[in-house]
């Protein structure tokens, strides 16, 4: 579904990433893993067309992205929830989920609105609420049901625990889950990592803009040394 081959990308002049490899299969939920300022965001950043690609290619669908725009992706179905949610704050609820929507007619909307709903009850409840003015929780939620309503084919989630409660953010990760059983693959960048090895399918983890190590979770979680050197779990 989506590949990264020898990846390099940053900002302007500067590289963050460095020949960065990785696959995520359509029956996958891949984590993305690294302590702050492992590149992360940049990776997810890259594969929007929001940073600057220095090398190396990126392919959706088996076709070449590398030089497409932002907009270019979200018609292909490549969809992010960006780090920070970034909201349209003063704007409602409902209005919100319609900036996510704009690529849909009538009857597409109403199909993604009722399944945001399904998923998100609470949204149903605070439509007329500025965004502002919701929990972290709730704004988190908003965020994932805003890129829902672009009916994506891969989902991109970036650190979606952030500034959440455990609990909040395990009541996001289970409507994911239920995302990806919907059969749309996930990669999802977070510095949870002891979260995401419960999870995921297949995991990378990111050290100064390289892979370090990746593998099935299974194995790096059995690997004690790997675990305290790299994700932050005794």
């Amino acid at each position: 579904m989506l590949e990264l081959d020898n990846l390099r990308a940053g900002y302007g002049r500067v590289t963050v990433l460095r020949d960065v490899s990785l696959r995520v299969a359509r029956d996958q939920m891949v984590g993305l893993l690294g302590a702050n300022g492992a590149g992360k965001t940049t990776l997810i950043r890259a594969v929007s067309g929001l940073a600057a690609i220095h090398g190396g290619e990126i392919r959706f669908l088996g076709r070449p992205i590398t030089k497409a725009t932002p907009q270019a992706l979200v018609r292909r179905g490549l969809v992010q929830v960006p780090q920070g949610r970034l909201l349209f704050s003063e704007m409602s609820a409902r209005e919100n989920l319609e900036m996510g929507a704009y690529l849909l007619g009538e009857r597409e909307f109403d199909e993604q609105l009722a399944l945001v709903h399904a998923l998100f009850p609470i949204l149903r409840e605070r439509a007329y609420q500025s965004a502002g003015l919701l929990s972290g929780g709730e704004q988190q939620m908003l965020a994932v049901g805003r890129a829902l309503m672009a009916k994506p084919r891969c989902l991109l989630l970036d650190e979606p625990s952030l500034g959440l409660a455990p609990k909040v953010f395990d009541a996001i990760i289970d409507v994911v889950r239920k995302i990806h059983a919907r059969g749309i693959p996930v990669l999802i960048a977070e510095q949870n990592a002891r979260k995401v090895l419960q999870f995921a399918d297949y995991c990378y983890v990111l050290e100064n803009g390289r892979v370090a190590l990746e593998g099935k979770p299974e194995s790096l979680s059995a690997d004690a040394e790997i675990r305290a050197s790299y994700l932050g779990a005794s």
